[in-house]
């Protein structure tokens, strides 16, 4: 059984429900951003349903497009605990 492949998970993203769930997700981090000026990854995803790994896709299409910079975490390496900031997008 494989883990979680970006790469492989990455075409989900260009979908009309992976649009959907893009967008929700980028809603939810631009709002979050706002409030706190950080966000982990559970709860970018947490109002959400579908594939956990889908959920992570769009997460990474978020850091790619540099909307989202991913902030390293020193106590857990579990995907849903990332912490992310505002990226530099231009």
């Amino acid at each position: 059984m494989g883990g979680y492949n970006y790469q492989a998970e990455r075409p989900f993203v260009f979908t009309e429900e992976g649009q959907v769930m893009f967008l929700k997700i980028r809603d939810t981090a631009k709002l979050l951003l706002d409030k706190s000026g950080a966000v982990s990854c559970a709860r970018l995803i947490s109002g959400c349903t579908g594939s956990s790994w889908s959920m992570l896709a769009c997460v990474d299409r978020l850091v790619e497009l540099r909307e989202l910079a991913e902030v390293p975490n020193p106590y857990s390496s579990a995907g849903l605990d990332r912490l992310f900031i505002a990226g530099s997008r231009p």
